[in-house]
């Protein structure tokens, strides 16, 4: 049972190869990779409806106050974002796991909310694939295009009584507008109040960038290419993840953790939103200039 602990958190906090484990735990390397799946398979098991369960209508307003709190942009339910986690070719894989990047991958695809927690991960898609398309065939953006979340009722932004608006995840320009999801505005030409927009959505949507910050320099594993068979490399990121809300739970958050990273962000792709999308965001944008809901230092920061 020790030999399982050390060598299961030495593998997965260092990112030790399997020989390497080898030498240290006179154990085989098939042993170490039966022992890394297995371990990893119960860690999800145990901890991912503690830690990372689906949140309920009133969690959702409690992740949404936060960000209120924090990062200044109301009715924001979470940050989503997708990044590649190196591995060696999956055999009998073709080139469906290479990305535009020149090397293996699969996706981690994740919505963070501004205490840097994971709610939800979608783990073990192509790399090959836009971060649109994940999120697309993802749980979640399939629950998210039904109204299926158990989001709060529309409500009006702070210091106004209408209009009502909805609650929203904050994305990148991967990613299509929608009514429930806000992107940037396109950089060309962009007028003031829309500069003032993408700076205000970049503060919330930086949350899920640091939270990768903070899983990647936690777990060292994910900083080098994983040498495990893909099924097991994906029960390795997955419990590195619900293994990272227990410790943020637990131990709280240091910044500077999160300040560089190894995991690397999908090319940008066009996707177009549509027009209920536009005008939620529309409206976003002349709040964010209006008196109620303009920062003091935001046309000092664009």
């Amino acid at each position: 049972m020790i030999i399982i602990f050390y060598s299961i958190f030495r593998y997965l906090g260092t990112g030790q190869s399997l020989a390497s484990l080898h030498f240290s735990f006179l154990i085989g390397k098939s042993t170490a990779s039966v022992i890394i799946r297995e371990t990893c398979v119960a860690i999800w098991n145990t901890l991912h409806a503690a830690v990372m369960g689906q949140p309920q209508k009133e969690q959702w307003q409690e992740i949404a106050d936060v960000f209120l709190q924090t990062c200044q942009f109301p009715n924001c339910a979470g940050a989503i974002d997708g990044k590649h986690i190196r591995i060696t070719k999956p055999v009998r894989s073709g080139s469906q796991f290479y990305n535009y990047k020149k090397y293996f991958s699969f996706v981690l695809f994740a919505m963070c909310d501004a205490n840097y927690s994971f709610r939800y991960i979608d783990v073990g898609s192509y790399g090959s694939r836009s971060d649109s398309a994940v999120f697309a065939h993802s749980e979640f953006g399939k629950l998210l295009h039904d109204k299926a979340l158990d989001l709060p009722e529309n409500t009006a932004l702070p210091g106004t009584t209408s209009p009502a608006m909805p609650f929203v995840f904050v994305a990148d320009e991967a990613f299509a507008l929608g009514e429930n999801l806000m992107r940037p505005y396109s950089s060309r030409g962009l007028s003031l109040a829309r500069r003032v927009f993408n700076y205000r959505l970049t503060r919330a949507r930086r949350v899920v960038e640091c939270a990768f910050g903070i899983l990647a320099n936690k777990w060292r594993f994910l900083h080098t290419p994983i040498h495990l068979k893909l099924e097991t490399a994906i029960s390795a990121v997955k419990a590195a993840c619900v293994l990272h809300n227990f410790v943020r739970a637990r131990d709280g958050f240091n910044f500077e953790d999160s300040l560089t990273h190894s995991l690397h962000s999908h090319r940008p792709s066009v996707v177009r939103g549509h027009r209920q999308g536009a005008a939620v965001r529309e409206q976003f944008t002349a709040y964010f200039m209006s008196p109620h809901g303009a920062l003091p230092w935001q046309l000092d920061a664009i």
